[in-house]
């Protein structure tokens, strides 16, 4: 098994040389005093919230939701177990590591998607979570209870995904079932990141600039910094809410909307001081996507199989060369 960061690197004084980013690539300075939008699923009437998502989507591309339902207690076991399981002892985790992405469940490090040669300063495991009944036999036996959180904490992350989506497709004049249903149907799958404590945060990064590839995704952050989102050509650092989920539209979504909601690259940094463990819930496509704007279409119909094999092969963080492909010309 290739060493995991939060097998032994992080506990060094210095940061490995494979590790370190060109210097054009390396975090800079951010914007503290902004933060992206928070909505409140319960502070107000159903169109009141659909118009601050929308809102939200069109002007950042993320935003943060809190009062969502879902129990404090839970998200707090999920984060809590999460990183437990990173920070296991090597042998109760050799299982898992794989370098082949078809895996599953699968842990992995320092690598992922884009062009860069420098290695990732995260550790990342992969596993197929909802439906659970489906799933639950692959659900890792240690630590001791994260069978049982993951259990709980699927379906409850599944439905508010479903409820997002809904006030979506409302919003955009859809069927309040256009987002859900077949087009969000597939397997859910949760991804653990875990991003150990760093010698010198300013010379890597814990995952650099990208887009999502998925519909949208559910971040549970945890309460520890170091999500940053790329707004008017400047980082803008997401801070943890106490009981909150960060949403992002991914590409598949700027394809749905015509570009009306659009996919936004963001990163992860790390810390001097301490480690973050975060959980990510990409929610994918099970079919053709067409955009039912009343403009020209930009894209053309395919599947998502179709479309993820492109981006995991175009090898770039550029988003308009990733696009190029799908994009309908002339």
């Amino acid at each position: 098994m290739e060493k995991l960061v939060s097998d032994g690197l992080s506990r060094g004084s210095v940061v490995p040389e494979t590790y370190i980013f060109p210097g054009e690539q390396r975090p800079n300075t951010v914007r503290t005093c902004e933060s992206i939008p928070v909505v409140d699923l319960q502070g107000g009437s159903e169109d009141e919230v659909v118009r601050e998502i929308l809102k939200a989507g069109k002007e950042y591309g993320f935003f943060q939701v809190i009062n969502h339902g879902i129990p404090e207690d839970l998200v707090n076991d999920m984060i809590s177990v999460a990183q437990e399981f990173f920070e296991m002892p090597a042998e109760n985790k050799a299982c898992y590591y794989s370098e082949d992405p078809r895996k599953e469940p699968r842990l992995f490090t320092g690598q992922g998607y884009g062009k860069e040669l420098s290695l990732y300063w995260r550790d990342c495991f992969i596993i197929s979570a909802y439906p659970v009944a489906k799933f639950e036999h692959l659900f890792p036996e240690k630590p001791d209870n994260l069978k049982e959180i993951m259990s709980k904490f699927a379906p409850e992350a599944k439905g508010l995904a479903a409820r997002l989506l809904r006030l979506i497709s409302i919003g955009l004049g859809l069927e309040e079932d256009y987002l859900t249903g077949n087009r969000s149907g597939g397997p859910v799958k949760m991804v653990f990141n875990y991003y150990p404590r760093c010698p010198d945060p300013s010379l890597t990064l814990g995952l650099p600039k990208h887009c999502d590839p998925n519909l949208i995704t559910l971040l549970l952050q945890g309460k520890v910094s170091g999500l940053q989102v790329l707004h008017d050509d400047r980082w803008v650092s997401v801070d943890p809410l106490p009981n909150a989920f960060v949403v992002n539209f991914g590409l598949l979504f700027e394809v749905v909307t015509n570009g009306l909601l659009k996919a936004v690259e963001h990163r992860a940094v790390t810390n001097h001081s301490l480690a973050r463990t975060s959980i990510a819930l990409p929610i994918r496509s099970a079919d053709a996507l067409l955009s039912k704007d009343n403009n020209p279409p930009l894209y053309g119909s395919f599947l998502f199989p179709e479309f993820f094999k492109i981006f995991a092969t175009k090898k770039t963080d550029d988003k308009e060369i990733m696009m190029e492909d799908f994009r309908i010309k002339g």
